[in-house]
Parts: C-alpha cells; structure tokens; sequence
C-alpha cells in the first residue's frame, strides 16, 4: 500500500519536550510510519499506509492538550526515496510541469493560526495556546493561569502571616492552583508513551516537597516554572514570526485588469494568465513578468538587498516587493499557493521538521539521560539516610531539587531553536536549505563545483567589443542591429539589447532573408546588409588576412563573432560572450578566504571555458558531459573532500544527486526550488559563500546552547547536593536555561552574511 502524507497545524507546542510528546503518542496510532513534529514552525508531518484513522491521530494530540488540524491540500502519496524524486524532475521543464506539488489551497499568506472551539475547550488541561504570537500574553490561558498561580501564592503569604495556624493548608491550596493542570499533563502524556515528561518531574517534586512540609517552596516553584514555560512561549512565538513575517509581505488584495476596467480582488484569487495593475508604492501581489512599464523594484524585503533594481518589460518580479515610480502591468505567472513567498514559506516549514545529525543524536542522549537523572535523583535521597545516617527530610529535598535540574528541556531545545532561526535568516536573504541535515552539512563543504552557464556566467550572450573597419561603432551596431529585428535568438537579442542600451537608431529593413546556417540579409536605406558566420564571410571572400586574424584573436577569448558586410565589402565585426556574473570574482574570493576551494565544470568548448575561468581566476574542466560532471564530483568525493555542486538544477542533475549537497541557482524557479538540497534563489555567487558561513555560525551556536544547558545544570547539581541550592533556584536552574537557549538561538535571525 503506498505511503500517503498528511500536515498538520499544531497549537501550543512551546519547547522540544512537547514535539517529544506528541511525536511519541502518534507513533502509537496503527498505520503511523513517521512522523515529523517541529516546534518552531508549529507543524506536524505524519507519514502513514492509508489504513490509519486520522481522527484518532488528531484525538491523541489534543488528548495532550494541544490543538490540531489539517491543512489543506496536505495529504500526498510520500516518496520513498526524497534524492531520487528530487533529482528524477532535473532533466527537463515539461516532466516537471505537470508534477502536482501539493500546493492546493496551502497558502500561507492566508493561514489561520488561531484554533477551533473543540481544541479551546480542552486547552486548559495543558496551558499552552499561540497568544503570545496572536496577543499580549495575559490574554492566553497560559497567562491567566500563571496571573492565578501568582495571586494564590500572595494570598498564601498573606494568610500564613495573618492567621499562621492555617498557613501551611494556605500554600497547599497555592500548590493545588498550578499544579492541577500540570498533573493532569503529566498523566495524559505518561499513558501516551512519554513517562518522564517535565510535568511529571515537577509533579513529583511538587508533591514530595509538600510531604515533607515544604510547602511555600513548592508553590514557589509551581509558579516559577508557569513563569519559564510562559517565557518558553513567547520566545518560540519570536522565532515562528520570523518566516510568518515573510508570509504576511504580500498584499490580501491586487488590482485586476479585466475588459479594459481594473477592480480590486482578492490576491489569492488571481489566476495563472491574469494581469495586475501595480501603483507606484504598492506592494507586487504575485509572481509574475512586466507587460508594460519600467520601474525601480525595492526587492529588500525578500532578498534583502538594499538598492532598488530597474526592471522593464518581460523581467520577472517577486509577490511582497515593492513598486517604486512607474505604475507596471504584470501578467500573473503563479498562483498565490504557489508563489516565490508561499513555497519559501513551505519549504521552511517542512525543512524545520527535518532533523539534523546533531539534533538526532541530542534526542537518542535525552531518552537516557531523563530517567538517569531520576535514577540519580532517587540515589540521592535514599542512600545517605538509609547508609550514612543523614536526614531523610533534607537529602529528599534534594533528590527532588536534582529531578527539577535534570529536566532536559533546554538541551533538546539547544539545537532545533538555532536550526530553526537559521532557516528563517536564511529563507530572508533568497538562501533556502531543506533541513538541518543540510545547513549542518554546508558548514562542512572544503569544495564548491561549479557550473558555468548561468551560474558563474550570466547565461546569456553580451556584445563585448564592436570593431569596425571604415564606420563608426554606432554604425556597425545599427546596421547589425537592423538585420537581427524580430529574432529571438540569443545573439541577435544581445546585439538588439546593446543598441537599445546605447540609443542607435535601428530603422526598419526591407527584404529581410535568413540565410540557413549562415546569417541573415536584408536592405536598408539602398545598402545590401549581410550579417554572416565567419565562415560564411570568409567563403565570399570578404575578409582580408588582418580581419581573419582579428576574428582568431576573438575567437581564442571565448567570443563568438558575427560579420558585417555592407554591399559585399567587411564593414565590422561584432563579438559577443556569457559574461561572469557582476559579482563572481567577489563570490568566489569570498569562498578562498573561508578556506573553500573552487572550480568550474562546463559542458562549454575549452577555449570560451579557459577565457572565462581566466577571468575569475578559477581551475576548470571543460566540454564536459553531464555523466563526466558526476564522474569529477566522486573523484573529488574520493580524495576527502566534501563537495558542494552549483549548477541551475536542470542539466547538472547527475553531480547534483553525487554531491554532499547540491546547490540550485536560479531566480525562484520551480526547478530551483524543489530540485535541489538548497538553493540560492536570487542568482548571487556570493551567496554560496553566506551559506556556508551561516552554517558555521549555527553550528557555533549550537554548542554554546549546549554548553549553557549542561554547564548550568552541572553547577546548580553540585550546589545542590552541597546544601547551597534548593528547589526554586532548581527550577530557575531549568526555565532559566531553555529562554537563554532560545534567546541566544534567535540572535541568528539579525546576523548579517
């Protein structure tokens, strides 16, 4: 039976803790293959045979007291082997056009993160719900029952000094407020799998410390640990608004231009096909190319680069960025589900549940190391009474102190938090990576392989030297540029864009005529034009031996050449060549001194690859095969280096899948997108190099995560079973650690590569 897919949203998952118990509780239900929770994007994917009954997937989550539900279009046949899938969609645009990527109705733009009536009512048993994200925290249930935790332990104070017969009951009722909802949690995920929760350690402490009339400090400790984990859920608010920002750049409505009139509509009902009117100041409202107009597009809110970029007719422009002075006509060129932003927003989504090597082996530790520490915990107060005499009241109280400290909740955290926020950075600046597997990877990559065409080139020919023998420049330019009208080649569009871009006049031609495999002719203003191959010219004998040379000369740095003759007789000669890209020697310097090396695989001739690859001062290998490429990236592979592979994510699919990662570069292209292990949407070879330097700095943050929750543990251990530490600077000792762990993680979404 083959393996379907469903989503889902989840409410109120504030730490990795809850992802553990809810990842436990429906790997229970009959059917469930896998299932992938993430905290951050408060997501859930189930993987299943079909046979499983989501109703009672969707029962076990708000059992826990999370609420739940689908979303829409998410159930999908899952495939069984992501490279293959991924790379089978490379080799050309038509398979990949009629592959159903699931987006139906999964807009994000339009996601509703509040949660239905069913799911409020049982949200109290857990205290967790999206008010910090949705509103001021006091307005959520977990506020409330944290403002009552608080207000019950003042009055306890209050009574214990007024009426001290009855304080202790006082602070037993103060306990009874928090915990009753905690307890409640603790069994709830005890019968799902998951014994060894946070809420049960805090329920036994809790309850130990109220046997052993430590009363007042046990509704310390409930109220500090409602405090921590209210805490908890703000920062994990912060850290999911950072890609719902990305969602929310694009606009709810667009103006239609529909039988000559424009009306205002919905933006997620445009249509494929469709044109849009676009104010000066307005937000783009889809993906989509200009029909008319020309203007400076503000794309920083999406690629964060700070200068405008001039965009005219039949340029691409991004939903969520922003018109600046003519007003455009745009033909719609996606859907709202499925724009640039839409599936950003998706991949990063789906990229948050995928975990990391790191993150694994962190989840495989806490297994053990929670009931170690119970074990510990319990050693601590059993052994000294029972064989060295000690007090039992006083070695308990610290054997439940120890159960506080031991809770592994910022440990976990430690890495999904940082991965999480290095994604959403990552996704702001065009950088999309499938995964913590993947940004863990990059960090790693000592070569980068790169593809010329369109990726360390432009991809398109430019007219780089214009020669003339007799006539101006601007002569030679107009003449040629009169032959090549209508053409959609791409030399004849790079000499057509030189004289658009230089102002020549190009009149019209008369009897234009294409000649097979030679060239084009024509006649304009009493002149006979012939715009020829250099083989083609030399065949009239139209080329003396100075020319010819020129032409050789040209030819040897990676130029084609393109004669003109006027009446018969060589008038100039015009070159053309795929430039590097503006910024590809700054890219590939970048990688040099992050001690990366770098080289260039072409299927182009040797003789355009060594001029282009002497440019950039890169090694090369040319006139290559798609099957050589692969063969290169293994020998490199072999020789222990970890390989990156550019390329555009269509032709280079063989090196692309035999590469530690494959790299997409391309300008939001489906292809770019949804082929590779990551791409870098905005075309920028120094993108690579903040790839990989984002890695490093999220895998620095890691370990400084990790150090903060173990070396707080490990100190507040020690005073503890010294006598200097009890059960409220315990359970510091743990919220404490999990907010500084994510709030350390979050400093990854303002850092600047």
């Amino acid at each position: 039976m083959a393996e379907s897919e469903t989503r889902y949203r989840v409410g109120g998952m504030d730490c990795a803790a809850c992802a553990t118990k809810i990842d436990t509780a429906v790997r229970r239900v009959a059917g469930v293959a896998d299932v992938s929770v993430s905290v951050m994007a408060g997501t859930m994917t189930v993987r299943h045979d079909g046979s499983s009954d989501l109703k009672a997937i969707e029962k076990k989550v708000t059992g826990l007291g999370y609420s739940v539900a689908p979303l829409a279009g998410s159930a999908a046949p899952a495939q069984e082997n992501g490279a293959q899938h991924r790379h089978d969609h490379q080799h050309d645009h038509g398979d990949h056009a009629g592959h159903d990527h699931d987006h139906d109705g999964h807009d994000h733009v339009s996601h509703d993160h509040s949660h239905d009536h069913g799911a409020k009512e049982i949200e109290g048993l857990h205290g967790h719900d999206h008010a910090p994200m949705a509103g001021p925290w006091w307005q959520s249930r977990k506020g409330r029952l944290t403002i009552l935790s608080g207000v019950a332990l003042v009055a306890a104070y209050a009574v214990g000094h007024l009426v001290p017969a009855i304080g202790s009951y006082a602070f037993i009722v103060a306990v009874l407020v928090g915990l009753v909802p905690i307890a409640r949690r603790a069994v709830m995920a005890a019968f799902s799998g998951t014994p060894f929760s946070i809420e049960m350690l805090m329920t036994i402490a809790a309850v130990g410390a109220v046997i052993i009339n430590a009363g007042e400090e046990a509704a310390t400790v409930v109220l500090l640990f409602l405090v921590g984990e209210l805490l908890e859920g703000v920062a994990a608010g912060k850290a999911r608004q950072s890609i719902q920002s990305l969602a929310a750049l694009v606009p709810k409505n667009a103006l239609l231009e529909d039988n000559g009139q424009t009306r205002e509509v919905p933006a997620e009902s445009l249509a494929v096909g469709a044109i849009i009117m676009v104010r000066p100041g307005d937000r783009i409202s889809a993906d989509g190319i200009i029909v008319s107009g020309e203007s400076a597009i503000d794309e920083a809110p999406v690629t964060g680069e700070s200068t405008p970029v001039r965009k005219g007719v039949d340029a691409v422009v991004f939903a969520g960025t922003v018109n600046g002075d003519v007003l455009l006509r745009v033909r719609v060129t996606a859907a709202a589900a499925d724009n640039t932003i839409a599936r950003v927003v998706k991949l990063v989504e789906e990229a948050q549940e995928s975990k990391a090597p790191t993150e694994r082996f962190i989840d495989r530790f806490s297994r053990y190391y929670t009931p170690g520490v119970v074990v510990v915990a319990a050693l601590v107060a059993i052994v000294p009474p029972l064989l060295f005499g000690g007090s039992w009241g006083e070695w308990i109280y610290k054997g439940l102190a120890i159960l506080l400290i031991g809770c592994p909740c910022a440990l976990v955290i430690s890495t999904p938090a940082a991965i999480a926020a290095a994604l959403s950075a990552g996704a702001r600046r065009g950088l999309l990576m499938k995964g913590g597997a993947v940004l863990e990877t990059l960090g790693k990559v000592t070569m980068v392989a790169f593809d010329k065409t369109g990726t360390l080139t432009e991809g398109r020919p430019q007219v780089t030297d214009i020669i003339s023998f007799g006539l101006k420049e601007a002569q030679v330019l107009s003449r040629a540029a009169v032959l090549e009208q209508g053409s959609s080649h791409p030399l004849a569009l790079a000499i057509l864009n030189r004289a658009k871009a230089d102002g020549v006049p190009v009149p019209p031609a008369f009897e234009l005529e294409a000649l097979p495999g030679k060239g084009v002719s024509g006649k304009v203003g009493g002149e006979t034009l012939d715009l020829l191959s250099p083989p083609a010219a030399r065949a009239l004998g139209a080329l003396s031996a100075e020319q010819d040379a020129c032409i050789t000369a040209l030819n040897d740095e990676g130029k084609s050449v393109s004669v003109l003759l006027v009446n018969g007789i060589a008038a100039g000669l015009i070159a053309m060549r795929d430039e590097p890209r503006e910024d590809a020697e700054a890219g590939l310097a970048s990688l040099k001194s992050a001690g990366v090396k770098a080289m260039m695989l072409t299927g182009d001739n040797k003789r355009t690859a060594a001029a282009v690859a002497g440019m950039l001062g890169i090694d090369w290998l040319g006139e290559m095969m798609p099957e050589d490429k692969q063969r290169v990236v293994g020998e490199l592979k072999r020789q222990g280096l970890i390989v990156a592979k550019v390329g555009d994510g269509i032709n280079d699919a063989p090196a692309l899948a035999a590469a530690d990662i494959g790299i997409a570069m391309g300008g939001g292209t489906d292809v770019a997108l949804e082929t590779a292990d990551a791409a870098v949407l905005h075309g920028r070879v120094g993108d690579v190099a903040r790839m990989i330097e984002l890695s490093k700095r999220t895998m620095g943050n890691i370990l400084q995560n990790i150090s903060i929750a173990l070396g707080l543990k490990a100190v507040f251990l020690v005073t503890t079973i010294m006598g200097i530490t009890g059960l409220w600077p315990a359970i510091l000792a743990d919220t404490g650690a999990t907010v500084l762990v994510t709030i350390n993680a979050l400093r990854l979404l303002r850092i600047k590569i």
